[in-house]
């Protein structure tokens, strides 16, 4: 009788490794906790372009772990977010006021090659067809008839996620009213770059190579035609295929120009979900696993990543046993509504893009009210992610909020916020008195920085806030706590987000 196979053990196994898995991986692995993912893909290359787009928050997440100019040396900036029309955020006070034009196939292969540098391990090759958990961890089978331990596991399989499944958690929301078909083809004959309506939807062509000139897309020449068609009927589960991209491209145009040739054929619905609980257990949910909508506005691809920015230090905080797992709560509790937001968004996105008179006013209306400056400001704001605000209580402007970029002032000459955050550790930056704060049964979890800095305090819609004290910032950029050497609220707030103080 042959020995029993063993299971290969780590502390967190993520399913799936696209951009949220990858982001997440690498925020465990930069707080030493022994992470894998198990991806059915064999390498990183992903067929097609995919989804496109990094708004600001994103960006400024990115440049807090130190590297954004890896994708912005790849993309191009646009200085507007898109709510039905583009809503200019050149004034936001952020070094990155704009988006970044970049396909997903080279945002995954940018980070694949981040997480490369971490001590991340990669199953390739197999997907995770089911686990059980227990008191002290789950038992994760794959397809390739193997498994493994994790004390948590982390669904990010995407809209149809196996882990939410097995998990028993509830996916409530809205079934399709529309769908469209995308796809990447060769044609024979050229059509008409750009949008165009008909009486039941709103169609394009594009190229995957394009430039940003004075705000306006500029498509160049050669490669392949990316093409998107809303379709009659609502479609079917099923795959497409390249006749029914035909079938529909000659409804609408009476020809298909044609297509042939396909990368990818894909088919995007407006069916708007969101996870009842982003945890079961010790069995979490990020990115499109815990939510689905309609792709208008570019929100999926930036959810998941900040779910996971989000998510990352505090699972890495429970397993190295420095606070108590109920930090967990706290993840649901954030990002809920943050997605809640985003997916009503895109409802109304939808009904905006409806072609019927009554739909044609209320585009004409909105149109009209986001050119007001307030209206532009708040709804550019939760496009761009700059506008969120975790419920952290009553207090500053800041409480809750990012916490901004600025160019600080130490003994050791200049200094950028962000670039405290590149280790993702807290930081608790005190901008009075140096000395003032005495935080040493949590030395080894929060870095203490005396700074300072003499210019206007901005957040994006708020505006001017008052210059704090001191701010604790946690490990995903947001404000934990407000106040001044007094340190009213200080040991509550480190107890709360970084563990109880170490033994005298």
């Amino acid at each position: 009788m042959g020995a029993a196979k063993t299971k290969t053990e780590h502390a967190v196994v993520i399913a799936g490794g696209g951009p949220t898995g990858l982001m997440l991986a690498g925020e465990l692995a930069l707080a030493s906790v022994d992470v894998a993912i198990v991806e059915r893909r064999a390498s990183q290359e992903l067929a097609g372009s995919r989804a496109g787009g990094l708004h600001s928050r994103s960006i400024e997440v990115l440049d807090q772990r130190g590297i954004a100019d890896r994708f912005l040396a790849e993309g191009q900036t646009f200085g507007v977010a898109h709510f039905h029309i583009p809503l200019d955020i050149s004034d936001f006070p952020t070094r990155h006021n704009y988006g970044l034009g970049l396909w997903q196939n080279h945002i995954e292969r940018i980070l694949a090659g981040w997480v490369g540098e971490l001590p991340v391990t990669i199953h390739r090759g197999c997907e995770v067809t089911g686990f059980a958990q227990d008191d002290t961890g789950v038992d994760v089978a794959l397809s390739d008839g193997h498994s493994l331990r994790a004390e948590y596991l982390v669904g990010c399989d995407g809209g149809r996620s196996l882990i939410r499944k097995v998990a028993g958690i509830e996916f409530p929301g809205s079934d399709p009213t529309v769908s469209n078909l995308i796809a990447e083809v060769e044609v024979a004959e050229q059509p008409k770059l750009g949008i165009h309506r008909n009486e039941f939807g709103v169609h394009g062509f594009g190229r995957l190579n394009y430039e940003i000139r004075n705000g306006e897309v500029v498509f160049m020449d050669g490669g392949p035609l990316r093409v998107m068609v809303t379709e009659r009927q609502v479609g079917t589960g099923s795959e497409p295929t390249l006749r029914d991209l035909s079938e529909a491209l000659i409804d609408i145009y009476g020809t298909d120009y044609g297509i042939h040739s396909p990368t990818w054929i894909s088919r995007f619905t407006d069916m708007t979900r969101q996870a009842a609980s982003y945890r079961q257990g010790r069995v979490l949910l990020a990115g499109d696993a815990a939510h689905v909508h309609y792709p208008a506005g570019g929100q999926g691809l930036n959810l998941g990543m900040q779910d996971a920015v989000n998510l990352g230090w505090k699972l890495a905080r429970v397993i190295r046993k420095t606070s108590p797992e109920s930090l967990l709560d706290s993840y649901h509790a954030e990002r809920h509504p943050v997605a809640a937001i985003a997916l009503r968004n895109t409802m109304a996105l939808v009904a905006l893009l409806r072609t019927d008179d009554r739909s044609n006013a209320l585009r004409e209306t909105m149109s009209e009210l986001l050119g007001m400056d307030a209206p532009r400001k708040r709804f550019a704001a939760h496009m761009s992610g700059l506008g969120i605000h975790y419920d952290l209580g009553e207090g500053h402007p800041l409480l809750g909020r990012r916490m901004p970029d600025l160019d600080l002032v130490t003994a050791n000459g200049p200094l950028r916020v962000f670039t405290l955050l590149h280790d993702a550790r807290p930081v608790l930056l005190n901008l009075g008195e140096p000395g003032g704060f005495d935080i040493s049964p949590w030395a080894d979890r929060v870095r203490l920085i005396d700074a300072g800095f003499d210019g206007v305090w901005e957040l994006p819609v708020l505006g001017a806030v008052p210059a704090p004290g001191a701010v604790l910032i946690r490990p995903d950029g947001y404000v934990a706590w407000v106040g001044d050497s007094t340190q009213p609220g200080l040991v509550d707030a480190l107890t709360n987000w970084l563990g109880p103080p170490a033994a005298a």
